[in-house]
């Protein structure tokens, strides 16, 4: 069976002799740190892409995409400009929104609180929101019976549960001689959600009917503003752009990332730099295999000369020993493939187990966003690592192989 020279050669050589263990060993030292950093790169970079999932589950599931108000905080016209943007390109739903500050008490209890006025038969197609009830439902919030939905952790400071009374005090009233007193309401609880801790939705936000929440703020048929759900999330500052041109001045226009965008900016920048770091371990592995080839090419000095006695040109020599080096790499990148999928797919459960093993919580709710170690696979993120380490593979495979084609059948047999 035909086989090209080169191939032959270069496999053969990826054996050294029995005198010569030690080439082996640094060879095989070079694809177990390939190996290494490939599974590395897989599986940090999916955990990354799980926390990035989690994180950006929770902000866009209560946060608002984009919104419209003015600088008053009032929108009485609100149904006509909502009408007239029916058909805005990458808008998907809008609903009306009031949004107010107050403190909530209940028996000897206070916590301060944001309070949303909302539609809860719009909400459904705004927000996340009636999907994060667990207890109590968010229909139940019905114009003039003064219910509230509370977040779970707010709830649990003030030490109720559904059907408690609650006493929201906002901060409009009358303007008396001694001062502005400050409007004081009973609110039902009627449900309770749970939106993830972390960014305030549990132990800050709670909400209340719209037509309520326009009888508490003295707002009349006014609104504090629009919100939008949007086609595509991501496209949120270029629509709002295009509602700033579209609309008068007098309106103000925010989206998601003037609030979140940051913060999302550092998640990224962070795996960036974590993909850095951990590349690193497979560029010491590609020095490894500079190494080792180096080595090779001492160790063959008479066989390379003997090659070329025989009729085979410097290209022939350079391509023996790209194949091996290229061997190495090709299954030190595929074996840390291997490896890093299995790990990144199983990275939730060897944590958990560790964790009920050892004793520790790693991630403790307390302290975390997220408490416990989620992963999700990208391809993209597979496809790049499996690429970068066949690419510094196959360049620490060019200088030694280079060396090796200019080596001189007459200087490399003298001494033999």
């Amino acid at each position: 069976m035909y086989r090209p020279l080169s191939l032959y050669i270069g496999l053969r050589y990826t054996r050294a002799k029995r005198r010569n263990h030690f080439i082996s060993f640094i060879g095989l030292v070079s694809m177990l740190g390939i190996t290494v950093g490939v599974a590395a790169l897989i599986t940090v970079l999916s955990v990354m892409n799980g926390f990035d999932e989690q994180i950006k589950d929770r902000v866009f599931s209560m946060a608002f995409q984009v919104t419209l108000s003015t600088f008053d905080n009032q929108l009485p016209d609100w149904k006509k400009v909502d009408k007239s943007l029916d058909h805005f390109p990458g808008i998907e739903a809008s609903a009306p929104y009031i949004f107010g500050q107050g403190m909530l008490t209940h028996e000897d209890q206070t916590h301060p609180a944001l309070v949303f006025g909302v539609l809860p038969e719009e909400e459904k197609n705004i927000s996340a929101l009636p999907q994060k009830i667990i207890a109590g439902s968010l229909s139940a919030l019905k114009p003039g019976s003064f219910g509230i939905v509370l977040g779970e952790e707010l709830a649990a400071n003030l030490g109720v549960s559904l059907g408690d009374s609650v006493t929201l005090i906002a901060p409009v009233g009358a303007i008396t001689p001694m001062g502005m007193i400050p409007r004081f309401k009973r609110f039902t609880v009627v449900g309770l959600f749970n939106a993830g801790r972390g960014f305030g939705f549990d132990s800050d936000y709670s909400f209340i009917h719209l037509k309520d929440a326009q009888v508490l703020y003295q707002m009349g048929d006014a609104v504090s503003g629009l919100r939008f759900k949007l086609n595509d999330l991501y496209q949120a500052p270029s629509i709002a752009d295009k509602l700033i041109a579209f609309l008068p001045p007098s309106y103000i226009v925010g989206n998601w990332t003037v609030q979140y965008g940051a913060f999302f900016q550092a998640i990224a920048l962070e795996k960036t730099m974590m993909f850095i770091v951990l590349s690193l371990i497979i560029l010491v592995a590609a020095f490894n295999l500079v190494a080792s080839l180096v080595m090779v090419v001492t160790d063959k000095q008479s066989d390379i000369a003997i090659l070329r006695t025989l009729g085979a040109t410097p290209k022939d020599i350079l391509k023996i020993f790209m194949v091996q080096g290229s061997v190495i790499g090709c299954v030190g990148t595929f074996t840390g493939l291997l490896s890093g999928l299995l790990l990144a797919s199983n990275v939730t459960h060897i944590v958990s187990w560790l964790q009920g093993l050892l004793g520790v919580n790693v991630l403790a709710s307390s302290a975390y966003y997220v408490d416990y170690l989620p992963s999700k696979i990208q391809m993209s993120d597979v496809l790049f690592t499996c690429g970068l380490a066949l690419l510094m593979s196959l360049l620490a495979t060019l200088y030694p192989a280079w060396r090796a084609s200019k080596i001189q059948p007459a200087e490399a047999l003298r001494y033999e």
